[in-house]
């Protein structure tokens, strides 16, 4: 009997081609729960798709996951993958190519999410020059939010350690549902005409349905047109919104918002401590300094001051006089030495002592001093002055020697 034998491989290849060949497989969407959902280092990702009553194995490459997945998916998520079914010819083992997966029910929103998304940042309101700065130091804090849940014990408590002075204000808004996101919008008015520091408007994280209010235009525009910065904290750290985009300031969580909002009172405190220290130093140094210049002004001043001024010119006066005095009585010393010393040499020169010696003062008849006899002539009368008194004579002869 004759037949056909044929390898492992020829037969994987064939049924490849069948399942390449056949036209409902090679495009299809289908819907299922996901299970043993697994990240590949390479990127890919593993995953079986399951229902009640079946299930098949699932790839997406890393290639396709940067366009076909928007979320992180993971266990439990019921999804729509689509793709191709094909045959990996090394196992013989079929599964779904997946090139798109969405979660179920949810696929028209994230187009209309993308829509929305790519309208307003083109219109320019993710701009960051549109971002208003959050003050360093928020004493008042508008919060909009459910008043019941998770977020706002978080925001509470998470300022309160923070800053047990901070006054929060909250407005109590539906962040889900039919009217959510018109109730937000009214939040985010009230609070903002109020003068507040920074405004926090959020919830905890959820689907995409539980967050679709936060994807609301008008949402959108009323965090876009606030006086007040706002810190959008939708959702957890995977999670975005419109209104984290178009927010001054987007938080991963709302704990997180509140530390953003929230300056620590103790280190303020402490700052405040150091600044009072140095400016305390500052004003001693430039004290002293004053202190010193007011009493180098003082003592200018005292030296200044008419009775001083008279007082100085006075003991000046008294050391000039003094001064002069020891210099007129230097001098008449030096003159009464000088007289003394003149006087004693006209005294040795004085006629009278020389005729009280012997010897006579001869002038002629008119008083002339005679020197010489060639001042007398013969007959001249001339006198002759003794000690003891005065003899005129008659010139008879004259005798040259």
């Amino acid at each position: 009997m004759n037949k056909n034998i044929y390898s492992v491989s020829q037969v994987n290849t064939y049924i490849e081609r069948m399942f390449a060949d056949d036209f409902m497989l090679g495009n299809l969407s289908l819907s299922g729960e996901v299970s043993n959902c697994k990240y590949n280092h390479t990127g890919h990702i593993y995953f079986t798709l399951k229902d009640e009553k079946s299930a098949i194995s699932c790839v997406m490459f890393s290639g396709k996951r940067a366009r076909g997945l928007k979320f992180p998916m993971k266990d439990g998520d019921q999804v729509v993958v689509s793709g191709y079914v094909g045959i990996y010819a090394a196992t013989g083992r079929y599964q779904v190519y997946a090139s798109e997966i969405e979660l179920a029910g949810v696929g028209d929103l994230y187009q209309r999410f993308e829509a929305l998304k790519q309208e307003l940042e083109e219109s320019g309101m993710f701009d960051a020059m549109y971002k208003k700065p959050l003050p360093t130091h928020a004493m008042k804090i508008g919060i909009v939010t459910a008043s019941t849940g998770a977020a706002v014990h978080d925001i509470i408590r998470v300022s309160k350690t923070r800053n047990p002075f901070v006054q929060l204000v909250l407005y109590p808004a539906q962040v889900q549902g039919e009217g959510a996101a018109a109730t937000i919008v009214s939040g985010i008015n009230c609070l903002d005409e109020m003068g507040l520091d920074v405004i926090i408007v959020g919830r905890g994280g959820g689907s995409i349905e539980d967050l679709w209010a936060f994807n609301e235009e008008i949402v959108a525009k009323a965090i876009f047109h606030a006086s007040t910065p706002i810190i959008s904290a939708v959702g957890h750290e995977t999670d975005f919104t419109i209104a984290d985009f178009v927010a001054d300031k987007r938080a991963a969580t709302p704990s997180q918002a509140a530390e953003l909002a929230n300056f620590v009172y103790e280190d303020f405190a402490r700052s405040l401590e150091r600044y009072s220290d140095k400016l305390n130093r500052a004003l001693d140094y430039k004290l002293s300094n004053m202190a010193q210049l007011i009493e180098n002004y003082k003592l200018r001043l005292n030296a200044l001051r008419p009775e001083n001024k008279i007082k100085a010119n006075e003991e000046q006066l008294k050391l000039l006089y003094n001064r002069l005095d020891t210099l007129m009585q230097n001098k008449l010393s030096r003159y009464e030495n000088r007289l003394i010393a003149v006087s004693g040499r006209l005294d040795g020169l004085s006629p009278a002592k020389k005729l009280a010696t012997g010897f006579g003062y001869v002038t002629d008849a008119f008083g002339k001093r005679v020197d010489t006899v060639e001042q007398l002539s013969v007959g001249d009368t001339m006198m002759v002055r003794i000690k003891d008194g005065s003899v005129i004579s008659q010139v008879t002869d004259i005798q040259i020697t």
